[in-house]
């Protein structure tokens, strides 16, 4: 054990956010966190760092431990892939027991996302990492905690069984509630017919007059029978009272969009490129390129940042364009630019302003990104970043379009909410190209992914013999362990210069400059 937390009680202001009669971490336990935006998973790794103090409870730390936060620093001479990882090789070199580490791939590229996730493979002691990267989840954890309802439980194995587990919850939750049902409409049908056999058991017999049922006690034979009987109406009432009660589980409603020419647009082609080059003033970004998107694709963008992918959607919908578009396409793009919301006016208000469809399937697609109910009449001026983001996705999700323009529209998100937006768009008619570093996300939604680089767009299908996920050759994998030991050998140094330190340290660069 390195690590245990008893009888926590997390507050923000007057709230409670946590509440955690017991936490574990044991020697290489690789823990991912999840839970909605909101629910704490920052604040728990701050309190569990000893960065927080909670409210009530004790943590007794058996070992080191060391925090690395969420990208805040800016410096204008280094990308956010660069300052990521120099704070993970500090966070190596200081060779803690327990690594706690909140959302290190935010704004990085796939290439750098895919370097965080190959040196967290490598890192030898344990750590408890917060993600909305499904695919670093899956790669990397073999536990999983979840925060829900101001608490957490544990699930083990990864992402991915972590998500079958829950469903298999869900299954029997189901189940359980099917039995409920049953039960409770026997118990009810049971007291209609009791209280049905009571009120008969007030008449006469038939065939017998009013002075033979008077002479026979037919009278006070029946009044007894019909208290009998509302005495087990009473009695089966009282077990429909204590039975146990059973939530109806969430289940997704249908949405069937009415969406403009759609049946016209499927499977014919609807934007062309002929020869065409992308540049931002001088520069160019992209040589000469052909392709076709036909209607009803799910086409993703990927490549590194500065390639040229949020250029490429902008000039396919820009006034003027040089694509060729057919007439019946109609564009909905969503750029995190929330200065389209109106925030004085409520979620659904915002849907009506750009949205022909009924308000039964406005609300429905909220409640898929879970905004239930009465929540829909909140003014969009009070809601989180994130779910500000959410809102900006319905409203261009349901807007009068046809073709859905998408840069990195996981960004922000939970998972949760991820998952919920890939529900949406797979069942989406119409045409979606997206932008994303999002590998779970391209891998669950693109019919086709176009790849952007060296100013070369190079395109394949999304299929399992298409498209294999990244994995380190032989080669890297050296690299990487070399490089694991140059970042702890310089570490050293600072620390404490030697000239064997220094010769280790021009070895291991010798050593490297070989496998490059």
């Amino acid at each position: 054990m390195l690590l245990q937390a008893n009888k926590l009680e997390i507050y923000v202001e007057a709230r409670l956010l946590l509440k955690i009669d017991h936490l574990q971490i044991d020697n290489n336990d690789r823990i991912g966190l999840v839970g909605k935006n909101g629910t704490g998973k920052t604040t728990l790794l701050h309190t569990l760092a000893g960065k927080i103090k909670a409210e009530t409870g004790e943590i007794t730390r058996f070992t080191t431990t060391h925090l690395l936060p969420q990208l805040k620093e800016i410096d204008k001479t280094k990308s956010g892939g660069e300052l990521t990882q120099r704070y993970i090789q500090e966070a190596f070199a200081e060779k803690s027991s327990i690594l706690f580490v909140d959302e290190p791939t935010t704004n990085l590229d796939t290439k750098h996302i895919e370097w965080v996730e190959k040196t967290l493979k490598h890192w030898e002691n344990s750590f408890v990492l917060v993600s909305h990267d499904r695919t670093i989840l899956n790669h990397l954890c073999t536990k999983i905690w979840e925060i829900d309802n101001e608490t957490i439980k544990e699930y083990k194995g990864n992402y991915q069984q972590y998500r079958y587990q829950k469903n298999l919850e869900h299954q029997h939750h189901v189940m359980e509630y099917e039995k409920y049902q049953k039960k409770k409409q026997q118990l009810e049908d049971a007291i209609v017919k009791k209280s049905e056999k009571a009120e008969r058991a007030t008449k006469k017999p038939k065939g017998v007059s009013q002075s033979e049922a008077s002479i026979t006690g037919a009278k006070p034979y029946f009044a007894k029978k019909q208290k009998k009987l509302q005495q087990t109406a009473r009695s089966i009432e009282t077990r429909l009272e204590q039975l146990d009660k059973v939530e109806k589980p969430f289940e997704h409603a249908p949405i069937k969009m009415d969406l403009p020419d759609i049946k016209k647009q499927v499977n014919k082609p609807i934007i062309r490129a002929e020869d065409q080059e992308i540049w931002i003033g001088s520069i160019k970004l992209l040589h000469k390129t052909n392709f076709l998107i036909k209607g009803g694709e799910k086409i993703a963008i990927v490549g590194p940042n500065g390639c040229g992918k949020t250029t490429l959607l902008k000039e396919m919908i820009r006034d003027n364009s040089r694509f060729k578009l057919s007439p019946m396409v109609k564009f909905g793009y969503f750029s995190q630019d929330l200065s389209i919301l109106k925030l004085e006016k409520t979620i659904l208000q915002n849907m009506k302003d750009s949205s022909n469809q009924e308000e039964s399937l406005i609300r429905t697609v909220l409640a898929r990104l879970h905004f239930f109910n009465e929540d829909v009449h909140k003014e969009v001026q009070v809601l989180s970043g994130g779910e500000r983001v959410k809102v900006l996705l319905a409203k261009i999700f349901l807007s009068d379009c046809n073709v859905l323009i998408l840069d990195e529209p996981t960004n922000f998100l939970d998972t949760e909410a991820v998952e919920a937006l890939e529900d949406l768009l797979k069942g989406y008619e119409g045409t979606i190209i997206f932008v994303s570093h999002d590998r779970q996300f391209v891998k669950n939604i693109a019919t086709r992914i176009f790849s952007i680089e060296n100013k070369t767009l190079s395109i394949v299908n999304n299929g399992e013999d298409d498209v294999k996920e990244t994995l380190p050759s032989a080669t890297e994998e050296q690299k990487l362990i070399l490089e694991t030991k140059i970042t702890e050998c310089l570490g050293r140094m600072s620390l404490e210069p030697t000239s064997e330190l220094e010769k280790e340290f021009q070895q291991l660069l010798i050593e490297k400059k070989k496998l490059e």
